[in-house]
């Protein structure tokens, strides 16, 4: 029961450009958490697991890539790695998509340590190519089910402590918009699709497995520090989206993009914020309706106020293709 934890490093899936890293991750014990086990108390114990981490402070890294570039850095308190750096030639190597591959090991941990995968942990940054907009989406409730809006969230609870990731489904017809944005209006291109969510980093790996278990196209997720009960720091969940979207649109500013959410929580009054700071950069934003009226009455009076650049509620799906189709985004 004194055993020590093998160590293991999860990177995240990232974003950059030619000259730019930003590479990001963390180096924690590997807990074991199996995603396909079933059973509520194999789930609650895999929850407990994933917010209960044991992270590796402090501790020295390695990345490298593949054309001889390699850069040393550490981990902070909470375990975290952060490689945003700008460099003085083009960075080669990225696949037909755009996907740059990147290996990342501890190189100062005792010997008597066991590390997985040998001390090689394989991450990936985004760098678009072949592309005529972004897409920048919100995940919970926009195109997964989480029960943000019910009295208590007590719906999120469940769904995300009681329900392993290839349970929990997609909203309706979610998957195909995003593929069909990803391709664009000629079938051929590789839009890039950014997934900004308020969810702690604590369940990377959990969104990664749903979003490949339902088809959807393969983009860098970005989450947020997890926060505790007892935290006493000022709440940032605006400040997060605010960050990441403005982090992407400033990483490429020839890109213009479709900004997609709810109308659950905050997304259509952070969308309406980016347009007015970001003039000319936001092609439509949509919004994935929700079951509450007042809440609807509410999004449909402020969505009526915006008239620089399409915008639509989503009450079913064939709306969303048709509005696209007609603003020329998908075939």
């Amino acid at each position: 029961m004194f055993k020590k934890d093998p160590l293991q490093i999860i990177p995240f899936s990232s974003y950059g450009t030619k000259s730019h890293l930003y590479l990001k991750g963390r180096a924690l014990e590997d807990e074991n958490i199996n995603l396909e086990k079933t059973g509520w108390f194999n789930l609650l114990i895999n929850s407990w697991n994933r917010f209960e981490t044991d992270e590796i402070r402090n501790t020295s890294l390695k990345i490298s890539l593949s054309n001889d570039l390699s850069f040393d850095l550490s981990s902070d308190a909470e375990g975290y790695y952060l490689l945003d750096e700008s460099i003085d030639k083009e960075i080669s190597g990225s696949d037909n998509e755009g996907w740059l591959s990147y290996e990342i090991a501890y190189t100062a941990v005792k010997s008597s340590r066991k590390i997985q995968l040998n001390n090689r942990f394989k991450g990936e940054m985004l760098i678009p190519r072949n592309a005529e907009f972004g897409v920048i989406s919100d995940i919970d409730d926009t195109i997964l089910h989480t029960g943000v809006a019910s009295p208590l969230k007590w719906r999120v609870i469940v769904n995300t402590f009681f329900k392993t990731p290839h349970k929990r489904k997609a909203l309706e017809g979610s998957a195909e918009f995003y593929n069909l944005l990803h391709e664009g209006k000629s079938g051929q291109l590789s839009n890039p699709i950014f997934y900004v969510s308020n969810s702690p980093w604590n369940l990377y790996r959990y969104l990664d497995y749903f979003l490949k278990v339902n088809d959807f196209p393969k983009g860098p997720i970005l989450l947020r520090d997890f926060r505790t009960p007892f935290d006493r720091t000022p709440k940032t969940e605006l400040a997060h989206k605010y960050h990441e979207i403005h982090n992407i649109l400033n990483t490429y500013p020839e890109m213009k993009f479709i900004l997609i959410g709810d109308c659950g929580e905050k997304d259509a009054y952070i969308y309406l914020d980016v347009v007015k700071q970001f003039p000319n950069r936001v092609a439509a934003i949509y919004l994935r309706a929700v079951e509450h009226k007042r809440r609807m009455k509410r999004i449909s009076n402020f969505v009526d106020q915006i008239k620089e650049i399409p915008v639509l509620i989503i009450e079913k799906r064939e709306d969303a293709l048709e509005h696209a189709r007609r603003f020329g985004f998908i075939a």
